[in-house]
Order: C-alpha cells, then structure tokens, then sequence
C-alpha cells in the first residue's frame, strides 16, 4: 500500500490542516480520547488495517507508529486507503448524520395515517430503540411520542375547519381514539374542540386595548387567565388580529376584575423589574412550553442565547426549534422572548419589532439595579 505521510512541523500548521489540532501531537492526543470536537476536521489512517476514520471513532485504538493523518477524507483514499466501517467517515459529520437519520424519523411521523412505532423508526434512522430515543429528544427537544402528539393536535387544528364531525377530525389527524385526544386537547387548543372548530363560538374573551411607552398593547383573557398580550402601532389592527383568530367567540370589554389583570400587564411593562403573578392562559405544545418556563426563569436586566435556552431545556441541538417557539409566543412580556439574543449578542427578530425589542432590553437594563424582585 502507497502511504502518503504530511510530514509535520510541530511548531505550525500542517499544510491543508485546520489552525484546530495543528500539529501530529495535538492530532494524535485527539484520537486518544477520542474526541468529537475533531471530526471533520482530520482523519486519520491505520497503515496495518487499511483503513482510515474519524478521530472520534470507537474502533480499538491503533499504535501509533501505525498511524497517518489527513486534511480530508478524499486525501486519505487517495493514499490508498478505505473508509472504516465503524464510524464512516466518508458519510459526514456525526452530528449531521444524526439530524438527517432523525429528520427522516421526523417525516415518517408526519406523513403517516397511523403513527410509527418506536423499533420501526429506529429501525429506518439505522439505529437501536435507546440510541434512536436519546438522538431524537437531543436533536428536536421531544420525544418521538411527544413529537407525534404535538403533529397530530396540529392535523387536528386543520381538520376541524375541514371534517364534517369532530370525530373525523380527529382520527383523520392520526389519534386512535377520541379519549386519547380529549385529554390533551384543552391545553393546547385552549377550549373544547366543538369550540375551536366553531372558531370559539360559546367562547369567552375579555379584551382592551390601551397605550403604554411602546404604542398600543391588547390584553385578552380567556376564563383560563390572560392567553394574548400584543403590541403594535394600529389598535384596530390588534383587535382585527384577535378577532381573526377566533371569529366566533363573545369578545367583550373587560369587568372590574379584568382592568386589574390589564393596569398589572402594563404595570409590567412600565417597570420591567416588577415581579407579577398573572394569571396565564399559557397554549402550546409540550417542548414549547418547556422554552417558555425558561423564558420566564430569565432575570430581568438579563440576557440569554437560544443556544444557552436550548441547553437548558436538555435540548442542546434544537436551537432552531427554541427560535421558533419564541416566534410562536403570544404573551408579550409575560413569557419575555425578547430576552433571547443570537449567539454574539445582536438582535434577532422579534413578533412585535426588533426596535420594541431594543427598547425593552434597554429598560430592563437601566431599571434592573433598583428593580424589586
């Protein structure tokens, strides 16, 4: 067999090599420990195998007089070696590996009439029952069962507004029985599917429309607690928003009870620092809900990264996921989503406009020192 060696120096970086794992030593202490940091940055070769892997691979670690190291993985075959077989480093990162085993699972459970069970996606991710379960909770944040539930409640939105009787709608959504659905279905939808599929006729709602420092804010409240708070520049435009959403429910102006709910929302909002114990109508799925109680867990005057949110629910590779659940919250201030910043500190979107979201951080950070907590 042909070796092709890079010989290295070990005071600079090897030719074609990352700045990362620069010289032999650092490569070689890399493998020893098998460290996934590396991959996809070198490889390495096994000159009595024929081989060559991944410096993460599990194989049985080889001697090291035996081993070579390479920029790519087309430069280790060109040296006449193969991929080994254990970690197929000719098939790209584990980690995107992993997300396009579990994206695959993820379109399996979306596409079928009945869901899949747990060995048949696994079986179709290639791998073993507990190893599939762990990959997919660290990749979407939910379990393939929870993952499921939350995919079928969102058919069951859409086809209440499609089926004849609520019960098609349900069973067209997947669920195998009407009990299954029924006990989840309130905190999600936020009333009974009868309701929701009237577009929340027989439905309650108690909203106002005021002005605080940011422009218009709408608070609403179901007999649940406070399930809306939005901002913008158009009062009519939140209240078309509110009545979009559901075009059959009894909005009314707000009690005695409800003006307190609504001076204590703007009350937060004027003073960011203030602890509050509103009552909240909080509807999402289940991973959405685990990001909002994050959210809330945020001190004021504070930041935090959707990365560092994304860790914190146990979810470290659903960074995406975290983004859209704070695109999806309703509650304003309440559950603070314009307390989660991109990775190097800028803004990033914000529903009711990045500049509200400025303003806010701005607040929060001047009021925080004297703020009452």
């Amino acid at each position: 067999m042909m070796n092709s060696v890079i010989e290295t120096d070990q005071r600079s970086v090897s030719p074609g090599f990352s700045a990362r794992f620069a010289t032999d030593d650092e490569r070689w202490a890399a493998v020893v420990r098998r460290d996934p940091a590396a991959d996809g940055i070198f490889y390495y070769s096994v000159t009595t195998t024929g081989v060559y892997c991944r410096p993460a691979c599990a194989a049985r670690l080889a001697r090291r007089e035996n081993v070579r190291f390479y920029a790519t993985g087309e430069a280790a075959e060109r040296a006449g070696f193969r991929p080994c077989k254990r970690c197929n480093p000719d098939t790209g990162p584990l980690e995107q590996r992993h997300a396009e085993s579990i994206a695959k699972a993820c379109r399996l459970i979306e596409q079928a009439e009945t869901t899949p069970d747990l060995p048949a996606l696994a079986a179709a991710a290639g791998m073993s029952r507990f190893h599939f379960q762990r990959v997919f909770k660290a990749t979407t944040g939910l379990t393939p069962k929870a993952y499921a539930t939350a995919h079928r409640t969102q058919r069951v939105r859409d086809e209440l507004s499609r089926r004849d009787t609520i019960t098609d709608a349900i069973y067209e959504a997947g669920f195998n029985s009407n009990g299954r659905f029924y006990a989840t279905s309130s905190k999600v939808l936020g009333m009974k599917p009868a309701e929701f599929r009237a577009g929340g006729v027989n439905t309650r709602m108690r909203f106002a429309i005021g002005e605080c420092w940011l422009g218009s804010i709408l608070v609403a409240a179901s007999e649940k607690g406070i399930c809306a708070i939005f901002f913008g520049d158009d009062p009519e435009a939140l209240a078309r928003a509110l009545q979009d959403r559901f075009p059959k429910a009894q909005l009314t102006g707000g009690d005695a009870e409800f003006e307190a709910w609504m001076a204590a929302v703007v009350g937060v909002v004027e003073a960011p620092g203030l602890s509050h114990h509103l009552p909240l109508d909080v509807r999402g799925t289940a991973f959405q809900q685990r990001v909002w109680n994050a959210l809330i867990a945020i001190p004021p005057g504070s930041t935090a990264t959707y990365s560092e949110i994304a860790a914190k629910i146990g979810a470290p590779t659903s960074t995406r996921a975290v983004a859209q659940a704070c695109a999806a919250n309703r509650l304003a201030v309440a559950i603070p989503c314009h307390r989660v910043v991109r990775t190097d500190g800028s803004l990033s979107g914000y529903r009711w406009g990045v500049e509200r979201k400025r303003k806010l951080l701005e607040k929060e950070a001047t009021a925080a020192p004297n703020c009452e907590t």
